[in-house]
């Protein structure tokens, strides 16, 4: 994979990577170890495609996560969340534009500022942001802001009251989630 494989999920017979340079995602079989594109063409482009397999296209697609039916995709290179359809590898956009922001709203009304992670509790996408922590509403694309204001900082706190210098990893266990503080250099929970 000469593409900077960055973000990688299972569905327990698969592996499903990004190429963050060679913008698509692979699909890798565990037990044959064999290589396919599951949806991407592979081409740099300035803006990112909705389609089905090659015909989507992706700028820098980074971390990714399952719920064995879907995979939702970070794709910071054009501020959305995609979601690929694991059966026939159709790419659509669930949330974002390609103007960066901290606005919250639904499907392309959001926007995020640097999206490199994602995780899901199979309703909710949880997503690193830079310097906020968003949750996306699977079913209907809408974008809230759990913490954080989108300032640069470094402090506890409710809401908008929360600081964060640049997230990048993010989990959740279901009930909370946790994410990396790179420049604070720290792992935070939001309840």
């Amino acid at each position: 994979m000469p593409g900077y494989p960055y973000g990688i999920t299972t569905d327990g017979l698969n592996l499903y990577v990004t190429e963050m340079l060679g913008n698509k995602v692979d699909k890798i079989v565990i037990s044959t170890k064999a290589v396919t594109t599951l949806a991407g063409s592979g081409v740099a482009t300035n803006l990112s495609v909705d389609g089905i397999g090659l015909l989507a296209s992706f700028v820098h697609p980074a971390g990714l996560t399952t719920d064995g039916t879907n995979l939702y995709v970070a794709e910071p290179g054009n501020g959305k969340i995609r979601k690929i359809v694991i059966a026939t590898g159709e790419v659509t956009t669930l949330a974002g534009q390609v103007l960066a922001g901290g606005t919250d709203g639904t499907g392309t009304a959001a926007k995020f500022n640097g999206i490199y992670s994602v995780t899901s509790d199979g309703t909710n996408l949880f997503v690193a942001d830079a310097s906020a922590i968003r949750k996306v509403v699977i079913a209907t694309g809408e974008v809230i802001t759990l913490a954080g204001s989108g300032t640069i900082g470094a402090a506890d706190g409710t809401g908008a009251a929360a600081a964060f210098n640049y997230t990048r990893g993010i989990v959740t266990d279901g009930v909370s989630v946790y994410v990396t503080d790179v420049y604070n250099n720290n792992i935070r929970k939001i309840h």
